[in-house]
Order: C-alpha cells, then structure tokens, then sequence
C-alpha cells in the first residue's frame, strides 16, 4: 500500500513538474524580453548623453580656438558644412577650414570674440544605439575689438556614430539663417546679405557644394530628421 502511494505521489509530482516546464519557460522569455528592453533603453540614453556632451564639447573649442581639438571630435570621414561654404571631409581638412575661418592662427587674437552657443537639443539615437541625429539652435556672437561686431543665428541638423565605443560627429551641418551687423541689426538685412560665403571657403575650396537653402528674410525651414512627437508626421513648409 505504502508502495503503491509513494508511486502515485511520485507520478503526480512528475506530472505537475511537466506541466510547469512550458509555464516556467515562458516566464523565462518574458524576463529575457523586459531585460533586453531595459537594455536597449539604457543604451538610447546614454547615447543621448554622450551626443549633447559631443556637441557642447565642440563649441566650446571654437570659443576658444581649439582648431585640431574640434576637428579631434569627428570621425574619420566625417564632413562639416556652414552656411554656404559647402561640405569638408575628413579632420585634417576640417581642422585647416575651421582655422582659415578664424583668422589662420592657433586660438584667438587679443580682442576677438567667438561665441557658439549651442541651445534646444533634439537627439534621436537610432534603435541599435550605433548611431544618434540631433537638431540644435545656434546663437553666434561673433566680432573683433573696435572693429566689429555680429550675431549668427542657425540651427544644425548633425549626425553622429558609436565607433569603438565612442561617439563621434559624423556629419556637421550648420544652416545659417542670418549673420547680421550687432548696431543694425537683422531687421535691415537686404535679399542675400545674411548669407554669404566666407573669405576662407573661397581660397580653399571645398570637397562638395554648399546644401544650405535661402536664408533671412526669405523663408527658411532647415529639413528635420525626426517626425512631429505627437503626430508621428513628417515636418514641412512648402517655400515659395
């Protein structure tokens, strides 16, 4: 009798054991998936942060004129584009473009003033964490001691890769909408005065055409990478 009850337990036990297995599994699968959600959502974030603190770093080397510094920032075939000078390629020519842009020294001179201030991010890291684009607003204040004196205003749509474990800009594109006079202002900017090519674009050429559309006072809508958060709709203004 015992016998017979210990065998019976025993099936029963086994039985149950059974059932459990698909059960036990299945919770298994769901934890792998919540773990591998939490994952990829760390690694978004941090991606975020590493791009804002990629951006912020290259403004402040141009503040300062830390020419091999900034260009030390990007890929190495990453490309930087401003205004209507067109697109370098490459750190070494970036480095010498950003230098011949400031004047063709190493850091600023005495009185020079060279403000980026990078404002507003929008960083979208893409779903494998190995790439990021971001949307920034640009304020440049810009002049040379009892000289002269300038405001920038534009905004970046940037691209940035993970190599190596490290985030690097991949793309610069800065869409100048105005550089205008500090006394006058933007206000009294004629057709095309807010947007010309620079000094140093034109004696060193660069590697690709300048993308930049019309700027201030004409209608300008630099593309945006990412849909509208709500709508999920792209972003577009038809200019005429």
């Amino acid at each position: 009798m015992r016998r017979a009850a210990s065998l019976g337990l025993g099936l029963v036990l086994c039985g149950l054991l059974i059932a459990a297995g698909p059960v036990q599994a299945q919770m298994q699968t769901g934890i792998d998936r919540e773990i591998d959600t939490l994952t990829t959502r760390v690694e978004k974030l941090e991606g975020a942060r590493a791009v804002m603190k990629l951006q912020r770093a290259f403004g402040y080397y141009l503040d300062r004129g830390l020419w091999q510094d900034a260009a030390d920032l990007f890929a190495d075939k990453g490309s930087i584009e401003i205004g209507a000078d067109g697109v370098y390629i490459g750190k070494d020519r970036i480095r010498d473009y950003l230098k011949a842009l400031h004047g063709g020294q190493d850091g600023l001179i005495y009185g020079q003033l060279n403000e980026w201030v990078t404002l507003q991010p929008v960083v979208d890291v893409a779903p494998d964490g190995r790439s990021a684009k971001a949307r920034w607003r640009d304020l440049g204040m810009l002049g040379q001691h009892k000289q002269h004196a300038e405001w920038r205003d534009g905004i970046y749509e940037n691209e940035y890769v993970k190599e190596d474990g490290v985030w690097k800009i991949a793309r610069l594109h800065l869409y100048i909408n105005f550089v205008a006079p500090y006394e006058k202002g933007w206000a009294r900017l004629k057709p095309g005065e807010g947007l010309v090519r620079s000094a140093a674009s034109k004696a060193m050429p660069p590697d690709r055409p300048s993308t930049s559309p019309r700027a201030f006072p004409d209608r300008t809508l630099p593309p945006f990478h990412a849909p509208n958060p709500v709508t999920g709709q792209p972003v577009s203004e038809t200019v005429q």
